[in-house]
């Protein structure tokens, strides 16, 4: 049976010292500690990598660079390994995946789940370096992890790099998204989503042109929480209220009952035309987006956790 957490009232959150602090126009130490310049240099980082697509060798050197970026403050994660089933055959494959712990004297449960995915779509004949669609969310949950391993959060936080987001020939449920079915459907028979109390998926976040919708598949606690945040930071412009459906990493853990949330910027470029495409390059993104984005995460996370009853 799985464990049910329920968002607690806003009368509860604002009379908490942190969320009243920060209703006061304190920032929060966190929230000041994300350095944008610091993630735009991961961004550069991973770009000059090349393409970074299923099973290649500058896919693993990725690994390799979050690896050690996490482990340089004191991070250890972990290669969830495993084997895809693809149109061309099965593919070896990796997330990577690393807890955070919380503050001293925090619960163990429930925990936090922040994502992105790291690889790049294979197009043939397209020398696709994926500066927004796979660098620049990954360079913003390395430095979310830069930033809580230096404040510790009032609840356990998992942050998950997936694999195989992109399709290996064309988007489909079963082309799709493989690093996330397969850890869900892991975690599923292992009992530990039934701790997750709540998930945000980041992908596609450093647009210059910055402008995240409402994603619609998504829980609305989750997505009230994050706009209420981006507001009170003074980023409502880029957190329009504006409705989007958008298919990606979090659906396989709300399809497991999970609470998620997917913060993506989809309109990148004169109709679209960065995505997926030899322009989506360093030019196109800015370390402004990404900071915004991170911020607004860290603002967010106090009240979740008070929420989930942390």
């Amino acid at each position: 049976m799985r464990v049910q957490y329920f968002p607690r009232t806003a009368v509860f959150v604002a009379a908490t010292g942190v969320v009243a602090a920060a209703a006061a126009g304190q920032t929060l130490p966190a929230v000041a500690a994300f350095d944008e310049t610091r993630a735009f240099a991961d961004v550069e980082a991973m770009v000059e990598l090349g393409p970074r697509p299923f099973g290649s060798d500058a896919l693993e050197a990725n690994r390799h660079y979050i690896d050690e970026q996490l482990r340089a403050v004191g991070l250890v994660p972990r290669r969830d390994e495993f084997i895809a089933a693809t149109p061309i055959g099965d593919v070896e494959m990796a997330n990577i995946i690393v807890r955070v712990a919380p503050r001293a004297g925090a619960p163990a449960e429930p925990r936090i789940m922040l994502a992105s995915h790291f690889d790049t779509k294979l197009i043939d004949g397209v020398d696709f370096v994926g500066a927004n669609d796979g660098a620049s969310s990954t360079a913003v949950l390395l430095e979310l992890g830069r930033v809580l391993a230096a404040h510790p959060p009032g609840l356990p936080v998992d942050l998950v790099f997936f694999d195989g987001e992109e399709a290996v020939v064309d988007w489909s449920d079963t082309d799709s998204t493989y690093g996330s079915r397969s850890l869900a459907a892991r975690w599923r028979e292992a009992g530990e989503l039934e701790s997750i109390g709540a998930m945000i998926l980041l992908d596609m976040v450093g647009d210059a042109d910055l402008q995240i919708p409402r994603e619609i598949n998504s829980t609305t606690w989750i997505n009230d929480v994050v706009w209420d945040a981006a507001r009170d930071l003074g980023y409502s412009e880029q957190f329009p209220n504006s409705p989007h459906a958008i298919l990606d990493d979090h659906l396989p853990f709300i399809r497991e009952g999970v609470d998620a949330i997917d913060l993506i910027d989809f309109t990148y470029g004169p109709a679209n035309r960065y995505w997926h495409a030899p322009f989506d390059t360093l030019d196109k993104i800015s370390a402004k987006s990404l900071g915004v984005v991170g911020r607004v995460v860290l603002q967010s996370l106090p009240t979740i956790e008070m929420l989930l009853g942390g």
